[in-house]
C-alpha cells in the first residue's frame, strides 16, 4: 500500500490569502470572529459555512397535509389552503423577521402566486405559479428552481424584515410546501427585493454556478475562502478481514472533500466495505457502508449532487468536516477477496470554529419497519442541523410500492415543526410510478430519485439542505410513515443521515453485521404486463394490442390484449416481453391470462427453440386463468426479453389471442 501527499494552491478566485493554522486568522478568510451562519443568498453558495449553527429560532413548514392523519395530502385541495380571501387563496402567513427557504408543488397552476411583504397591501412579488418553476421570472433563475421527477422546486430565498403572506390568485390548489427559517427580533434581515445588492448579486452568481456543477470538484466551495488545500492520496489493495487507513491529521483542521476510485469496487450488494471517519479522539462520527455514503442504492451507484455522489467512475463527497485536533479517514473490509482502492483527501488547516458542529453521518436500517410506528431516520439531542438523508425502500411484494404514500415528520425541540405530504414530496417529487414522473433514476443539484422499479417493490431518494437546513437548540426527529394512513405496509427501510451537531446522535445503534446489512432482493417478481412493463417487440402485421380491462366475475381486471389474424412474416405471431430481475439464476417463468373461446395456445421460446410445452387458453366462457407455468429459463440479472409465441388454437376456438394479465419470474432454490 502506497500513501503520498501533495499540495496545491486553491485556485478558485475567492478572497483570502495563505495557508491558515489558527483561529486569529479567521477574519482574512471572510469568517469574522463569532459570525454565525449566512442567510438567504449566502446560505446556498457558502458550502464552507454549512457547518456553522444557524441563528434561527424558528425553522418550519406551511404544507397540504391532511389534518385528520388520512392521505387527502392534497387532492380535494381541502387542507391546500390556510384561508380563503376575496379572489385567492392564502398558502402562508409567516410572521419575521425570516426568510422561505424552499418552495415545492408538483401540481402548479397557470394563477399567479404572490408575495405580500412587511404589511404591504401590494405584492412585492406576483409571477405564474407554473412560469416561477420553469425560470421565466429573473428574480427565480434556473437552476435554483427546476422540475422533474414529478417536482417543481424553489431555492431562491424569499426574506422578510416583518411578515410574509403568500397567496394564489385562483380557486384551488393541490400538493404544495413552504419551507422557512424565523429569527429574533434583533436579527436584521432585509426584505425580498427585484434590485439585489451588490453582495447578494455575487451570492446569487456562486449559488448558480455552484448548482450548475454536480460532479465537479467542490473542494472550492467547502473550504474557508483563501485556505490553502492539501491534497493527500492513498491507494492500495485492502485484504480481508483489513482496516485501511486513508488519511490521519494530527493538528486542527478540516477535511473539504473527498473521493474514492474505481466506483465499481465499491459496487456490490454485501455492503462490506464501511467507511469510518472519527474526530478528536471520538468515537467514529461516520460508520457507514462505503458506497451508501456516496448515495449507492441496491448496491450501484446512483446520486450526482453538488453535494456528494459518484461521476466518471468516481465517489466525491465535498461536506465540510472540521475537526478541533485530530481526524482519522479509514476503510474496514468485510469482502471475501482483495479490493484496489485509490482515495484522495483534500483537506485544510482551519480547525473547527466554537460556532461550528461536527458532521456525523448516520447509517440506519429497519428490515421490517414497525407497525403503526413511522420510519426514523434520525433522533438528535443538543445543538445542531440537519443537512442530508438518502433512503432506500425496499417493500416485500413485487409490484406494489404504496409504502411510498407516507409522509415526512420532523420534529424540532419537542414541537412537530414540518409535516409532507407524500414520500417523494419530501424529495421534491411528485407522482411516484406514473409515466415521465417519478419513475427513473434521475438527479438534481439538491434532490433526485435513486431509482423506481415497481416489479421490484423499490424505490429511493436523496435531499441536501443548504439554505433549508434543519436546524435545532434541544433536539430533532426526522421520520417518514411506511403507508398512506397507520404505517401498516411493512418494508425494509435503509438511510444515510447527514448533520452538524455538537453531540453524537442519541438514536444510532451502529452498523450491524454483514448479513444484516445486505440487500435483500425479492425471490419472486411479477411484472403487471397491463402497466408499465416495456414491450420488446410484438408481431409484425396482421395484429394489434391494446390494453384493456373486463369484469370476470365480481373482479375488474386488466390485461395487455395481443388480437391476431392470419399469419406474420416469420412464423407465429409473437409477444416479447422485457422482464429485469435482481438476481441471476434459474427461474420458472409462469404467466397470468384471461381464458376465453377466442384465446390460442401460447408457448415460451428462446433462440428460436421451444422451453416447455404449450399452454392451451381456450374455453368456452371468460375466465381467469390463475397462474400457469410456461417453462423455466436462465436469466441473467437485469434486463432478459421473454419471447411468448402463439403456436395454435383449440379446433372450437374462434380466434387466436393473447390476454395477458401478467408475467411472473420465480427464483428457483
Amino acid at each position: 500500500m502506497r500513501i503520498t501527499q501533495v499540495s496545491r494552491r486553491l485556485s478558485s478566485g475567492r478572497a483570502g490569502a495563505g495557508a491558515i493554522l489558527a483561529a486569529c486568522l479567521l477574519g482574512a478568510l471572510g469568517w469574522p470572529a463569532g459570525a454565525g451562519a449566512p442567510i438567504g443568498w449566502e446560505a446556498l453558495s457558502r458550502l464552507d459555512q454549512l457547518p456553522a449553527y444557524k441563528s434561527s429560532i424558528k425553522v418550519g413548514a406551511v404544507s397540504s397535509y391532511d389534518r385528520t392523519g388520512g392521505n387527502d395530502d392534497g387532492f380535494s385541495g381541502k387542507y391546500s389552503f390556510i384561508r380563503k380571501e376575496a379572489g385567492g387563496l392564502v398558502l402562508a402567513d409567516l410572521k419575521g423577521p425570516g426568510v422561505i427557504t424552499r418552495l415545492w408543488t408538483p401540481t402548479p397552476t397557470d394563477d399567479p402566486i404572490e408575495f405580500l411583504l412587511d404589511g404591504e397591501a401590494e405584492p412585492r412579488v406576483s409571477v405564474g405559479f407554473r412560469d416561477l418553476f420553469l425560470g421565466k421570472d429573473p428574480a427565480f433563475p434556473r437552476p435554483l428552481v427546476g422540475f422533474g421527477a414529478g417536482g417543481y422546486y424553489s431555492y431562491v430565498p424569499v426574506p422578510f424584515a416583518k411578515s410574509c403572506v403568500v397567496r394564489i390568485r385562483g380557486p384551488k390548489v393541490q400538493f404544495y410546501q413552504i419551507n422557512y427559517a424565523l429569527y429574533g427580533p434583533e436579527t436584521t434581515v432585509a426584505s425580498f427585493t427585484r434590485e439585489l445588492s451588490p453582495a447578494d448579486q455575487r451570492h446569487r452568481e456562486q449559488a448558480i454556478e455552484l448548482f450548475r456543477s454536480p460532479g465537479a470538484d467542490g473542494s472550492q466551495w467547502a473550504a474557508p475562502p483563501g485556505a490553502r488545500i492539501e491534497l493527500s492520496t492513498a491507494e492500495g489493495l485492502v485484504a480481508p478481514g483489513s482496516t485501511w487507513t486513508v488519511f490521519r491529521a494530527g493538528t486542527g483542521g478540516r477535511i473539504v472533500g473527498l473521493r474514492f476510485t474505481p466506483a465499481e469496487a465499491m459496487a456490490g450488494k454485501a455492503r462490506d466495505l464501511l467507511l469510518r471517519i472519527a474526530f478528536d479522539g471520538e468515537a467514529p462520527a461516520v460508520v457507514c457502508p462505503l458506497g451508501d455514503f456516496f448515495g449507492y442504492a441496491w448496491g450501484q451507484p446512483a446520486m450526482r449532487s453538488v453535494v456528494a455522489g459518484t461521476v466518471g467512475g468516481t465517489n466525491y463527497c465535498y461536506l465540510p468536516m472540521p475537526f478541533d485536533r485530530s481526524a482519522v479517514v479509514e476503510v474496514a473490509s468485510e469482502a471475501p477477496g482483495p479490493v484496489v482502492l485509490r482515495a484522495e483527501v483534500l483537506h485544510a488547516a482551519v480547525p473547527r470554529r466554537a460556532e461550528e458542529g461536527k458532521l456525523y453521518a448516520v447509517w440506519r436500517r429497519e428490515n421490517p419497519t414497525r407497525l403503526g410506528e413511522p420510519y426514523t431516520f434520525l433522533d438528535a439531542v443538543g445543538r445542531g442541523h440537519l443537512v442530508g438523508v438518502i433512503l432506500q425502500a425496499q417493500g416485500f411484494e413485487s409490484g406494489k410500492t404504496l409504502f411510498f404514500e407516507g409522509d415526512d415528520q420532523t420534529t424540532i425541540d419537542g414541537e412537530l415543526a414540518i409535516h409532507g405530504t407524500g414520500s417523494e414530496d419530501f424529495f421534491n417529487g411528485g407522482w411516484y410510478d406514473v409515466p415521465d414522473r417519478w419513475e427513473k433514476r434521475i438527479s438534481f443539484p439538491l434532490s433526485g430519485c435513486l431509482g423506481y422499479a415497481k416489479h421490484l417493490g423499490r424505490t429511493g431518494a436523496y435531499r441536501w439542505f443548504l439554505g433549508d437546513a434543519y436546524a435545532y437548540r434541544q433536539s430533532l426527529r426526522q421520520t417518514i410513515e411506511h403507508a398512506g394512513e397507520k404505517n401498516s405496509i411493512p418494508t425494509d427501510y435503509c438511510s444515510v443521515t447527514y448533520l452538524y451537531s455538537e453531540r453524537p446522535p442519541v438514536a444510532d445503534p451502529g452498523v450491524p453485521p454483514g448479513v444484516e446489512r445486505a440487500v435483500q432482493d425479492l425471490a419472486e417478481v411479477v411484472f403487471p404486463v397491463w402497466w408499465q412493463m416495456p414491450i420488446h417487440a410484438w408481431s409484425f402485421e396482421n395484429a394489434t394490442l391494446a390494453r384493456r380491462k373486463e369484469k370476470i366475475g365480481n373482479e375488474e381486471i386488466r390485461f395487455l390484449s395481443l388480437t391476431t389474424q392470419g399469419s406474420d412474416w416469420f412464423g407465429p405471431h409473437f409477444l416479447s416481453l422485457t422482464c429485469d430481475v435482481p438476481v441471476a439464476g434459474s427461474y420458472r417463468i409462469l404467466i397470468e391470462a384471461l381464458k376465453g373461446p377466442a384465446q390460442g395456445r401460447v408457448q415460451l421460446f428462446r433462440d428460436e427453440n421451444p422451453v416447455g410445452d404449450a399452454v392451451d387458453l381456450y374455453a368456452v366462457a371468460r375466465e381467469a386463468s390463475g397462474r400457469v407455468l410456461l417453462g423455466r429459463l436462465d436469466l441473467a440479472e437485469g434486463a432478459n426479453n421473454l419471447m411468448i409465441k402463439l403456436v395454435g388454437k383449440h379446433k372450437q376456438a374462434s380466434g387466436l389471442g393473447l390476454d395477458l394479465i401478467s408475467v411472473v419470474c420465480s427464483r428457483e432454490p
